[in-house]
């Protein structure tokens, strides 16, 4: 019986040293993951608020010279989110339009002289500035563009033209 005692004994030491090595290894991996210093991936543990077409006429003395569009998404901090009384879509839309009033030395109709990077952070700056903490952490663009009064005139004459009931031939 003594050598059947040995082989046991040896095949549970066995057990006992591979048991050990796994959870050591998996603990020494999940420690290594885990670190609390560590900053979170680009834009991670945000939420992403997609707006509508945001449409913002623009005046020039009495008239309309056209229609600003954007399409806008913003990254905020959910626990932020949940801070607000009001709906962020009402939020963010408000401040675009006051953004856009605001600076009337945008000039839409030249895309040259329209700074992105600047209208981004304007955006983002004041809608933080209002809540008074930082809410918004980015605001990328999804889709901007200046439609003309121009275009707009000569697209509703088309539609009508192709609404318009054809002569009735006998």
């Amino acid at each position: 019986m003594g050598p059947l005692i040995k082989f046991a004994g040896a095949a549970v030491w066995i057990c006992i040293a591979t048991l050990g090595a796994v959870f050591f290894s998996f603990q020494f991996s999940s420690a290594k993951t885990a670190d609390p210093n560590a900053l979170p991936p680009l834009l991670g543990g945000l939420d992403y608020i997609k707006t509508d077409v945001i449409s913002v006429p623009v005046f020039n003395k009495a008239s309309i010279d056209g229609y600003f569009l954007a399409r806008l998404v913003y990254t905020a901090d959910p626990k932020e989110l949940k801070k607000l009384t009001i709906p962020a879509q009402s939020l963010i839309v408000d401040e675009v339009y006051t953004y856009l009033y605001a600076n009337p030395q945008i000039d839409f109709s030249k895309r040259e002289n329209f700074d992105l990077d600047a209208f981004r952070h304007g955006v983002r700056d004041s809608i933080n500035a209002r809540v008074g903490e930082k809410m918004i952490d980015e605001v990328i663009i999804e889709q901007i563009d200046f439609l003309p009064r121009d275009e707009t005139r000569d697209r509703s004459n088309r539609r009508r033209e192709l609404l318009r009931p054809a002569p009735a031939t006998e």
